[in-house]
């Protein structure tokens, strides 16, 4: 149901290519073999593969979810070089070896277990070929008030997200509306007027449009399960996973990290 009342439709133009650009920054499309062929581990909507498409020869999208799949083939429909699967990421159907490039953004840190999700998709990579990952940070680096505010929030998520589906929706647009909304716009403000806003919350929305943060406030709120992870326990994981050269992206969305595969050990 989320899948279909949030469809991602609506996220196109400048604000679609600057999301989109803040969590593939660190993955550059562009140095990928001619026709590359990779996968979207967890697609959902489509969302980040509508970008990645139009620049790769195939992309493979994957997710356990027929009705987030049957969205994707919706939003997905003017480009003919998607396969869709319905699968887990402990049974992707891709040859081990095969793929050019992968990548998982949001969906790791969802799993009972990230790290064998991680390494299931790495298994699919060719020698050499990047995956990029994101992972909810574990608030780095962030000073005591602000975790504070977080673990508020998840005495929050975790009773809203045991409701139904229909109060689950309307809190999490409730929560967009009076929350996200004003402390976004608030930050705004303060940066035009010379203010440095990178600890402000929720200021990496002060230029989203109130659809976006509908969208992250009922992903936010409404899972069971979520875990985060500091910049340091994502590179002991990737490591792992047998991922190499890995490097993080500096600006949010925290964490966006890049590895590439090594040789098996």
């Amino acid at each position: 149901m989320e899948w279909s009342r949030f469809d991602q439709a609506e996220l196109s133009g400048e604000e679609y290519q600057t999301i989109f650009d803040s969590y593939f920054r660190v993955l550059d499309l562009e140095s990928l073999p001619a026709h590359a062929e990779g996968f979207d581990a967890g697609c959902g909507s489509g969302r980040w593969a509508r970008g990645v498409a139009s620049r790769v020869g195939t992309l493979h999208c994957i997710d356990a979810s027929e009705a987030a799949l049957a969205v994707a083939r919706r939003n997905l429909a003017g480009f003919r070089n998607c396969r869709f699967h319905h699968a887990s990421l402990a049974k992707i159907p891709l040859s081990d070896g095969s793929m050019d490039f992968g990548f998982s953004l949001g969906v790791l840190h969802h799993l009972p277990d990230p790290a064998a999700g991680l390494a299931a998709c790495v298994a699919k990579l060719k020698l050499g070929a990047p995956f990029l990952v994101y992972l909810y940070y574990a608030l780095d680096g962030r000073p005591a008030w602000y975790r504070y505010l977080w673990r508020m929030s998840n005495v929050t998520r975790r009773i809203v997200a045991h409701l139904p589906y229909r109060a689950r929706t309307v809190i999490g647009d409730f929560v967009a509306v009076v929350v996200y909304w004003p402390l976004a716009r608030a930050a705004g403000w303060f940066e035009r007027y010379g203010w440095d806003v990178s600890s402000f919350p929720l200021a990496s929305y002060r230029q989203r449009r109130l659809y976006t943060m509908r969208t992250d406030a009922l992903d936010r709120l409404g899972t069971r399960l979520e875990r985060r992870f500091t910049r340091q326990q994502i590179i002991t994981m990737m490591q792992a996973a047998n991922l190499v050269d890995i490097r993080f992206s500096d600006e949010a969305p925290y964490w966006c990290a890049v590895g590439r595969r090594a040789p098996s050990n």
